[in-house]
């Protein structure tokens, strides 16, 4: 209630959108972060003529709306993004409005400004103290966003009540010493002055702006205005009446919309037709007059990969030189650049470790949109947020890496790709304690199988150079959500795929990579990442020794899930319970693999600081080990 007259003048006087086509590329995208407000958004888009009827409104929070309690992208007609996380939604915004500039900087040629939008977002108290918020805004005061306008509803009161209990800092001389325009003072019932403000914003091209308009929480509430009662709990029937009163409403059935108003917020359907029919006038001269430029800007806002894309990796790693997956990961990368070239991202100040670097591209930086390389700093939580920003706004596919251990900085960002099905590429390395002397702080142990535990993420840990190929492949190829690699600092032989299974055999999750001839297995291993390797070891000197045996490399066990009873049975019989898995993480969860008679080795403890040899073999991932587990299991023991 306190927010709805400047989002009013927002989307009245400024926001270019168009309600009958809400995917439009060249849109204005608005970012409601402060999403806890989400039926003043529902009211926006209801009475601006989105497919949201009147309906859908009253069944707020509902089994089976499209007004949930927090606006879902995906559901509702409008909705840019996933907002309900503090924060997030303003990092959101952040990526989309690096996603208009870059693609404005590729694409935009002498009068023909195909790629020309602003990015708005609402921004409560709340959004301001989260972590999130202060490292986004500092990237993109760094960068010079200038098409990037916060509209700061500055209210005072959060749950607990007022914010002066824990959030005293002087917010508009922080976000100048960001680096943005900021305009304070506004009272946020004076549409004017609103109004007055969003135009000098959007004046100043070089510099983000913020917008702070002080606000009254549960204006026109006689009892609860201003207060924390009002903040996110209904007023109540009797609290309804008397604010119908304040506020002279004379309407007193609820969801009354008078026609006057419907008659007047529904003529943005005219004007947004109006201003897409002016886009489309521009694209049409823009093919006509740039034709490779305009087919490569479709395919880019599709999401479409050429036909033969991956034919770079073919061959890539004949030498047979062991070379650690993240270096893999970054030689397929260089080769598949040219071939995606709407492939964009970076890394949280780790690039020389996680080998990000697109060598051939340029880099983006302040007032800079012409590389493919960002720089997020030491901001893994932005990074991924941001991330998700690029992924929804339409034109690039992003890819953000760090350490594997630290993805527990991006980890809320990281579900939110997943919940928002989006495809963000996580290149996660240092993938377990054989990174080494830095010790446990550095580790990860449990990680695995924290993200393993998250629904719609796909995780994927090669082998070898050529599994981290397929890796790729298949994370480029899958739209429908995000994907996380985990790869290894430690350099591996590549596999000899001569006396192997093919590498394409790892798109499907898990496959048999080796087994005893002429009998079936008496023990099946299971092994990921490096841990392949030393399995393979084991399972060949349990073959000399007549134990039949099964060697499935799984490097992804939400791939191998996929695939159809058949296979997964093939792979792994139900009748062979003999099963041993080998990773250098944490075991919970591989008993839905090697089942109640199986037995699994990896990690219980953290890691310590000694070379990453020594802490393999004293942690016990030896092929010894391996030989000792599978002959116990054989055996009974």
């Amino acid at each position: 209630m306190g927010a709805a007259p400047m989002a009013y003048v927002l989307w009245d006087r400024f926001l270019k959108h168009n309600p009958t086509d809400p995917k439009w590329p060249d849109r204005d995208r608005f970012v409601l972060s402060a999403g806890h407000a989400s039926a003043m958004l529902y009211s926006l888009l209801h009475l601006t003529g989105y497919d949201l009827p009147i309906e859908e409104l009253k069944q707020f929070r509902q089994w089976g709306s499209r007004t949930p309690g927090h606006p879902e992208y995906g559901l509702t007609p409008g909705v840019e993004v996933t907002t309900g996380p503090l924060g997030q939604g303003l990092a959101n915004a952040v990526g989309m409005a690096l996603a208009e500039r870059w693609l404005a900087t590729r694409f935009n040629r002498p009068g023909h400004d195909i790629i020309d939008h602003y990015t708005y977002a609402i921004v409560s108290d709340g959004d301001l103290q989260e972590g999130v918020a202060a490292e986004a805004a500092s990237l993109a005061g760094t960068l010079g966003l200038g098409k990037l306008i916060l509209i700061y509803d500055d209210n005072q009161i959060s749950i607990e009540g007022d914010t002066d209990i824990a959030f005293l800092e002087d917010v508009p001389r922080r976000f100048t010493a960001y680096g943005w325009q900021v305009t304070e003072s506004i009272d946020g019932n004076d549409i004017d002055a609103v109004a007055s403000a969003i135009d000098d914003a959007r004046a100043d091209t070089s510099r983000p702006s913020l917008v702070v308009c002080r606000t009254v929480i549960g204006y026109g509430s006689p009892n609860k205005a201003g207060t924390g009662g009002v903040h996110g709990a209904p007023l109540g029937d009797d609290e309804v009446a008397l604010t119908r009163e304040q506020l002279h409403w004379p309407y007193p059935e609820s969801f009354t919309v008078p026609g006057e108003v419907r008659e007047y917020l529904t003529k943005a359907v005219e004007r947004g037709r109006g201003q897409q029919s002016d886009w489309d006038n521009t694209l049409s001269s823009y093919r006509e007059n740039f034709p490779s430029e305009a087919l490569r800007l479709q395919d880019a806002l599709n999401g479409a990969l050429a036909p033969g894309w991956s034919s770079g990796l073919s061959g890539l790693f004949d030498d047979g030189r062991a070379i650690s997956t993240r270096e893999a990961s970054g030689k397929v990368m260089n080769a598949i650049s040219d071939a995606v070239p709407n492939l964009i991202g970076g890394s949280a100040d780790l690039a020389p470790s996680t080998l990000t670097i697109l060598n051939s591209e340029g880099h983006i930086g302040p007032g800079n949109f012409d590389g493919r390389n960002l720089h997020f700093g030491v901001r893994e939580h932005a990074m991924g947020a941001v991330a998700n920003g690029i992924a929804v706004h339409g034109g690039a596919i992003p890819y953000a890496s760090t350490f594997l251990i630290f993805s527990d900085y991006l980890r809320p960002a990281l579900r939110l790709s997943a919940l928002m099905e989006q495809r963000v590429i996580y290149v996660f390395t240092h993938d377990s304690i054989a990174l080494g002397e830095d010790g446990p702080t550095h580790q990860p142990v449990e990680h695995l199988m924290s993200l393993r535990a998250m629904p719609g993420l796909v995780v994927i840990r090669p082998a070898d150079a050529t599994e981290t190929a397929v890796a790729w492949q298949a994370a480029l190829e899958r739209t429908e959500g995000p994907t996380a690699l985990a790869l290894s600092r430690q350099n591996l032989p590549v596999l000899d795929r001569e006396t192997l299974a093919p590498a394409h055999d790892a798109s499907r999750g898990g496959y048999t990579l080796w087994e005893s001839e002429g009998s079936d297995p008496q023990v099946i291993i299971i092994a990921t990442g490096a841990e392949v390797h030393t399995a393979l070891e084991a399972a060949r000197t349990l073959d000399s020794e007549g134990i039949a045996t099964r060697l499935v490399s799984m490097p992804s066990w939400e791939l191998f899930d996929e695939q159809p009873k058949e296979y997964r049975d093939a792979v792994l019989p139900p009748s062979n319970r003999t099963r041993l898995s080998v990773e250098a993480g944490a075991t919970n969860g591989w008993a839905r693999y090697v089942g109640l008679d199986g037995a699994s080795i990896g990690m219980s403890t953290f890691g310590a600081s000694a070379p990453g040899g020594v802490l393999l073999e004293q942690f016990g991932f030896t092929a010894a080990r391996v030989v000792e587990e599978a002959r116990n299991l054989v055996n009974g023991g």
